[in-house]
């Protein structure tokens, strides 16, 4: 189950939206996630980062949002009830036949808009059709709209970049999806070549070096992942 997104790759780089996980001037403090507080805080009506004020915050379009309320917005959404990293959304298929083109008809993106957009309420952190969104509103001209999901994009791919480096098993970057891994992975400008579970709970992914300097692969931390999983659904062991 782990490995069902493997594929994706071979398309998505097809119309993938240029996008920079965070600006470049913009050093972002990199930071291993205390997933043990951030459920705590996520948890707290009280605190700051209480789950439906973040999500209301972030459906209300507010770009006021600061860095650790993504993270914990991001991450947070592993102790939700309806978190299941594995779900695909039956919307997403819809579209599935237009990963493979490089270019869309209007009435194509007028699908893509209309899919991606069912697969968010569905899945609100499926950044794979995010990306498709913004690519068809542009195509469309909504540029207003394309920019606030482009904005919503840069944060969450931010706060991914923000809890590793990737190059380590130790400095490895946390997502609480696992297809999330290629969208990072593709905004960083590489297409991946292959996937390994590594032991403990680490996804390995190599990929196509450009450069001599380039890494070989980047390592994603997945132990929260399986450990909601699993609590979730105890007969997928």
């Amino acid at each position: 189950m782990r490995y069902i997104y493997i594929c994706l790759i071979l398309f998505v780089s097809c119309f993938t939206v240029s996008l920079s996980a965070a600006p470049k001037e913009k050093k972002v403090k990199v930071e291993t996630p205390n997933m043990e507080k951030i459920c705590e805080a996520v948890n707290d009506p009280k605190s700051k980062y209480y789950y439906p004020t973040l999500l209301k915050k972030y459906e209300a379009n507010d770009t006021v949002m600061q860095h650790d309320e993504y993270r914990h917005l991001y991450y947070g959404y592993i102790f939700q009830e309806d978190y299941n990293p594995y779900r695909r959304s039956e919307f997403s298929d819809k579209i599935e036949s237009l990963y493979y083109k490089t270019k869309h008809s209007r009435a194509e993106c007028d699908t893509i808009i209309k899919y991606a957009e069912l697969s968010l309420k569905d899945n609100p952190f499926d950044l794979q059709q995010m990306n498709f969104l913004i690519y068809a509103l542009r195509e469309k001209k909504k540029i207003h709209l394309a920019n606030i999901w482009q904005y919503r994009l840069n944060h969450l791919l931010e706060a991914i970049v923000s809890s590793g480096t990737g190059l380590k098993q130790e400095n490895a970057w946390y997502v609480v999806i696992p297809k999330n891994e290629y969208t990072l992975i593709n905004s960083l400008g590489y297409i991946a070549d292959s996937q390994e579970f590594v032991n403990p709970y680490f996804d390995y992914i190599t990929i196509q070096k450009k450069k001599d300097k380039d890494p070989a692969g980047f390592y994603f931390n997945v132990k929260n992942i399986l450990e909601e999983y699993y609590r979730k659904y105890p007969d997928e062991e």
